[in-house]
């Protein structure tokens, strides 16, 4: 965590938590969800709209990426200065990149490892590391594949629904805003 936000939440440690208004989708990409977005559904509604609008600014993305982390209840955040911003999530909390050495690289550029390789019973593949468990990306399905024939990496079969349960993290905080 950056040490400005740090001064920020010892300064000003009341403020209240933000829920709704960031997103991130299957493939690691941030979004931005105003009043308007929120008013056309869920962030995974599929309506139009309703995921807002793609973040691009690199700073803010990087400043998201240093200052993302998880509660107690398994509900992901951004730390923006004082406030945690609360992440809808579409898939995963956590968004896998896939070398071609079979390193494994989240959406915020942290490196981990590959634990255990799990598919569901739609083909998507996600990966349990010491981050927790992650989405591969799209792109790297091919990569996991290779490890896969390899022998590098065993696959098990999970079912989607039960994944937030059984790996402990929250896919909408604002489902379920936490009470002071």
């Amino acid at each position: 965590m950056d040490d400005i936000v740090r001064q920020a939440m010892a300064k000003w440690p009341n403020v209240p938590d933000c829920y709704g208004w960031l997103g991130l989708d299957a493939r690691g990409h941030w979004y931005m969800r105003d009043d308007g977005a929120q008013a056309q559904g869920s962030f995974t509604s599929g309506l139009p709209g309703a995921k807002g609008s793609l973040l691009k600014h690199e700073k803010l993305i990087d400043f998201i990426h240093r200052n993302y982390a998880v509660d107690a209840q398994g509900q992901w955040y951004f730390q923006n200065g004082p406030q945690r911003v609360y992440v809808e999530l579409e898939a995963t909390p956590w968004v896998w990149r896939i070398t071609s050495d079979f390193s494994v690289q989240a959406q915020t550029g942290v490196t981990t490892e590959c634990l255990r390789c799990l598919s569901d019973e739609s083909g998507r593949v996600y990966l349990l590391t010491p981050l927790g468990l992650g989405l591969v990306h799209s792109w790297d399905v091919a990569t996991v594949a290779q490890a896969l024939d390899t022998g590098h990496w065993m696959l098990e079969d999970v079912r989607a629904a039960e994944l937030p349960t059984q790996f402990g993290f929250v896919l909408s905080p604002v489902a379920h805003p936490k009470t002071l």
